[in-house]
């Protein structure tokens, strides 16, 4: 029983014939270093303000709570 996986041999030729289209396409949408860092500030400045506004939300939401429970009751003396 053969258990080994066959090896695939590609010739210097064809690795340079299939190489060469491909390089060229990320260089015409390659980003640049500026622009790949704005990318992530924004992205990372969205996850924070979700996160704040979650909690914010979360927070009224228990003081509310907090407070509608706790309504002055008249004292039995």
């Amino acid at each position: 029983m053969n258990t080994k996986t066959p090896v695939k041999i590609i010739k210097r030729s064809a690795r340079r014939q299939e190489s060469a289209p491909q390089e060229a396409a990320p260089q015409e949408q390659k980003k640049t270093a500026q622009q790949a860092t704005r990318d992530v500030v924004s992205t990372v400045a969205g996850w924070v303000n979700e996160f704040q506004q979650k909690r914010r939300a979360e927070t009224t939401q228990a003081l509310k709570t907090l407070f509608s429970d706790a309504t002055p009751q008249a004292s039995k003396a």
